[in-house]
């Protein structure tokens, strides 16, 4: 364990904390499970966002094993939690390493001591590439490689390379709707920009994100992938001409459409036989309760999770929204105690899954959130049912990536829902 890691548990929570009770003494992080705190029987302050360790744990083991199967290699993008002790411990349990999506969420993963990192997003000119170079002074057993999109990126990470007195590896970035080169033009481009910097620039591969070509027609999203897939390797034949003998990454995949990265990219890997195909898959881990809900399961129509009788289905939503209601001030309506400060609502609204009650778990059917406040939750109620202000419901998520980011802390449950541990976050 790294010293800064060592030093978070020691980190101390106090009632500023969302989720610790009001007037409790600070304690430790890692002294949290020994609390004995269950959001369901309203010993938290609420809201509180948690993690079910245990689907966590299977969804972990899941990826991890269709990895293993195809060939292929993880580095989960750490932008999901930002949360330095899930990104050690899945590079613990054997992922190639970790993505970043700029600089700040780089510092806090090597401070962790989590050293190979994908950049995955250009970062700016000439001031960035001396931040960047900055922190790979500071970090010399770091292995970061960036990803770079126009000459222009280049520059940039030839700046960070001569602060940081080593050189830096570059993938070329080839994409659509979103960064990454167009065409064969702007991939000669980079190429070319990069051997201006030898010594100081090292080409490591070839980058994509298939997700940014995706729409809301299956067909179209596979064809689109499809082609976006043939570019990349296209691309990744112009860079092995220029690099003969290096061990080279292909990187791709976001949660959705990683079974098409994978039908598109392994053959290449396996072919040119000194190549790795790495998936950056992160909200996986964490599934919900909308958005990737309906993404795997349009995985598994398309049959696209071959996984030794696996499916995606088996994945399991892992966070959990605790909320009690405040108010029934009118029929048909009741106001839950959270709002936009709390949860994502950019890919759906919460879903109610259970009611508790004295103990008892009871069902949320028939309820739905049907608009949040800043600080309050909207929800509609069925004739005739009963629930109650001070009934505490507990709520699936939909859009992992932006739910996350609203909490310093997530707390962990065991399967009896009592909090486990606490993870905290570094969202900047």
């Amino acid at each position: 364990m790294s010293l800064f890691l060592d030093a978070l548990l020691d980190s101390r929570l106090d009632d500023s904390i969302r989720g610790v009770p009001p007037g409790a003494a600070p304690l430790r992080l890692r002294d949290v499970g020994a609390q004995g705190w269950r959001p369901a029987a309203g010993d938290m302050a609420l809201p509180v966002l948690t993690l079910d360790e245990d689907a966590f744990a299977a969804n972990r083991d899941l990826i991890f094993a269709y990895a293993r199967r195809h060939g292929v290699a993880l580095a989960p993008h750490a932008k999901t939690p930002m949360a330095p002790q899930i990104a050690s411990g899945l590079v613990e349990s054997g992922a190639w390493g970790a993505t970043v999506a700029n600089l700040q969420q780089a510092a806090v993963l090597l401070r962790a001591g989590v050293t190979r990192l994908i950049l995955g997003n250009e970062i700016g000119g000439r001031a960035s590439g001396k931040r960047l170079g900055a922190l790979l002074a500071a970090h010399p057993d770091a292995d970061l490689r960036a990803f770079a999109d126009s000459p222009a990126a280049v520059e940039t990470l030839a700046t960070a390379a001569q602060a940081a007195g080593r050189p830096l590896a570059v993938l070329v970035e080839v994409g659509a709707g979103r960064g990454g080169a167009r065409d064969r033009a702007a991939v000669d481009a980079i190429l070319a920009a990069v051997l201006k910097h030898p010594g100081l620039l090292v080409l490591n591969g070839v980058a994509t994100y298939e997700g940014a070509v995706a729409t809301s027609d299956p067909a179209e999203t596979a064809a689109n992938i499809a082609a976006l897939m043939q570019r990349t390797a296209e691309a990744f034949a112009l860079v092995r001409a220029l690099a003969p003998e290096r061990p080279l990454l292909l990187t791709a995949g976001g949660s959705a459409f990683f079974d098409m990265v994978v039908a598109g990219l392994a053959p290449v890997a396996k072919a040119d036989g000194n190549a790795t195909l790495v998936l950056r898959s992160g909200a996986i881990f964490f599934h919900d309760h909308g958005v990737y809900e309906r993404a795997l399961g349009a995985l598994d129509a398309r049959q696209g999770f071959a996984c030794g009788g696996a499916t995606a289905a088996d994945f399991r939503p892992a966070l959990r929204l605790w909320a009690e209601v405040l108010t029934r001030p009118e029929p048909g309506l009741a106001i839950c105690g959270f709002g936009m400060r709390d949860s994502s609502f950019d890919q759906d609204l919460p879903r109610p899954l259970r009611i508790h009650r004295d103990g008892a778990a009871l069902s949320a059917d028939g309820l739905r959130v049907t608009r949040l406040n800043d600080q309050h939750a909207f929800v509609a109620v069925p004739a005739g049912h009963d629930l109650a202000v001070g009934d505490i419901v507990e709520f699936g998520i939909s859009h992992p990536c932006t739910c996350i980011d609203r909490w310093r802390v997530l707390f962990g449950l065991d399967a009896d829902g009592r909090v486990r541990s606490a993870y905290r976050t570094f969202f900047g």
